[in-house]
């Protein structure tokens, strides 16, 4: 607000109102994990509006959303590396004792898949069964 910087300030309130709306209805303060679901959903939000502005020639209202963006991606964690990626796969699998594609539900692995991010989700999913594809094959 001293700062006068009007885009900051809306991208915040927004995160803020929508913060606030999200604790209301969920009656509970939201944890970190769901703040940053409700983070990524706002981003994704204003990265429709982007594409819906800029097929309607509305090229003032692309900058304004994609400073709201830039702003809100302050706030998100660092993606993790393929490699780290990888690593926390290959040890969730490892803990599970999984050997095979057929052993995906059987642990960690797996859940693994279902707590990350959305956009990440398939990436992990897919990176579990080429694992334990590949231990399949090499076990056999």
């Amino acid at each position: 607000m001293r700062s006068h910087d009007a885009v900051r300030l809306d991208a915040l309130r927004m995160v803020l109102a929508a913060v606030q709306r999200a604790e209301k209805e969920g009656k509970h303060e939201l944890a970190d994990d769901e703040m940053l679901g409700l983070l990524a959903r706002e981003l994704k939000v204003r990265r429709e509006s982007v594409d819906a502005f800029r097929a309607g020639g509305r090229q003032d209202l692309v900058a304004k959303e994609e400073a709201a963006i830039a702003v809100v991606s302050e706030f998100m964690p660092e993606p993790l590396s393929e490699a780290e990626l990888r690593a926390m796969v290959e040890a969730a699998i490892a803990e599970s004792g999984a050997v095979s594609p057929r052993d995906m539900g059987k642990g960690d692995g797996h859940s693994l898949a279902e707590d990350s991010w959305p956009r990440r989700r398939q990436t992990v999913s897919q990176l579990v069964t080429q694992l334990l594809a590949a231990r399949a094959a090499g076990g056999s």
